[in-house]
């Protein structure tokens, strides 16, 4: 069962990296009027829990994009995504690829489940392939012989098969996997930076309007707004950047 599509501002969920739940209200305020979502990930999650994430939801109304890459037993995960999408009720959340599609099938079916008995939209359910840290050195180093574009196709097919609704991956690897899953598989791209931010960490990036037009569905974008002088402003900035006719 796919996920009902929910109508966004924008495709940019603004990453709000900090276990400082004070901070991270703070910024969904700032950014509720120009962004498309908030994405809150393991470091928020791990210090204050649903109730901190309802929190931080309510003070956006933004949709959440829940990222905490739960990879286990297709038993645990599947309580793990039951219990977050009862509590939290993301717009989208994350599973890594490398588990398996047995556990992958066990957290689409737990998701749906919930809707069901809550009667509420199903979160998006998203499989990490290859993080957008890494490359090919890295993959070497895990154990991965074959290239990045290679094992990332291989995960995204398999999620697809094992009935996702996307995935998450570089945008370097969207326009590959537009091509080769169809328009309706979702594309969720972090790695991306406007050419007026610094890359930081990040390996395998490109701008805002790259990311789209090589078949990105969201993007996710955090330290360009969460480090800027004024996040509001940089959030309008990319959010102009990508649809200059608003």
């Amino acid at each position: 069962m796919t996920a009902p599509a929910q109508a966004l501002r924008n495709p940019v969920f603004v990453a709000v990296d900090t276990p400082d739940i004070g901070k991270a209200t703070a910024m969904a305020a700032q950014v509720a009027d120009a962004a498309g979502g908030l994405k809150l990930g393991l470091e928020f999650f791990s210090a204050n829990g649903p109730k901190g994430a309802q929190q931080v939801q309510k003070a956006s109304d933004l949709p959440l994009f829940l990222d905490l890459k739960f990879h286990d037993i297709p038993n645990t995960v599947a309580g793990a995504v039951r219990a977050a999408a009862a509590q939290v009720k993301p717009f989208m959340m994350t599973l890594m690829c490398a588990g398996g599609r047995a556990m992958m099938e066990a957290a689409c079916k737990a998701a749906t489940d919930v809707a069901h008995e809550l009667i509420v939209p199903r979160p998006l359910l998203l499989g990490v392939t290859v993080l957008t840290s890494f490359d090919q050195n890295d993959l070497l180093e895990t154990g991965v012989s074959g290239g990045v574009a290679d094992q990332v196709r291989r995960l995204a097919e398999l999620a697809k098969l094992s009935g996702l609704d996307g995935v998450v991956c570089s945008p370097l690897e969207a326009e590959m996997l537009r091509r080769d899953l169809g328009p309706d598989f979702k594309l969720i791209t972090p790695g991306v930076r406007p050419t007026w931010a610094d890359a930081n960490d990040q390996k395998r990036i490109m701008t805002p309007q790259e990311a789209v037009a090589a078949g990105a569905s969201y993007l996710v974008i955090g330290r360009p707004i969460t480090g800027a002088q004024d996040p509001a402003v940089a959030a309008a900035r990319i959010a102009l950047e990508l649809n200059p006719a608003a």
